[in-house]
């Protein structure tokens, strides 16, 4: 290793010194080395606990609501030939993602859910103690579905009386 001493006119080395940095590396290598196969013996064969998956009693039951429309020969998703939602198709709206409803039996049936859990809850009064008890909708909504289909579902479940609506998307992948 060259090492200047002051004097005349010759520049200051400015080379790194890499010997602490490969000292650090190859301690770490050796400790590594050692340590996983050590670490690898002790673990036996690991039991991970199995639990039955129970529902709670406490839980907010929110509604989920999905919008779409038929397409354009006036098939509904589900049916053979189906070929996606269409603008101008009419409005399709299932009641936890699964039942297809009208509007009147959307309205009814929520109206009779909410009021079975606030009765549940022991009434209004009891309800309102404990805002976080009060079901929320969510809506997912086909991207093709017109305003006019998720406003309808809107409307109907806040005369049904759910003061919370909200919107279920699809995350979009950046750059796309």
């Amino acid at each position: 290793m060259a090492i200047s001493m002051g004097g005349g006119g010759e520049t200051p080395m400015s080379d790194i010194n890499t010997t602490p940095l490969v000292d650090v590396m190859l301690v770490l290598l050796i400790i590594f080395l050692i340590a996983v196969p050590v670490a690898i013996q002790t673990i036996e064969k690991l039991e991970i606990p199995v639990f039955e998956s129970v529902e709670s009693k406490n839980k907010v039951e929110n509604l989920l609501l999905t919008v779409s429309t038929t397409d354009e020969a006036g098939r509904s998703a589900g049916e053979p030939g189906f070929e996606g939602a269409a603008r101008n198709g009419e409005c399709r709206v299932y009641f936890n993602n699964v039942t297809p409803v009208t509007s009147e039996e959307l309205y009814d049936q929520a109206f009779t859910r909410l009021d079975n859990i606030v009765q549940r809850a022991g009434g209004p009064e009891a309800i309102m103690e404990d805002p976080d008890q009060i079901p929320q909708v969510h809506i997912r909504g086909d991207v093709n579905a017109p305003w006019r289909c998720v406003a309808g579902a809107i409307y109907n479940v806040q005369a049904a009386g759910y003061p919370t609506v909200g919107f279920i998307s699809n995350p979009v992948e950046p750059g796309i």
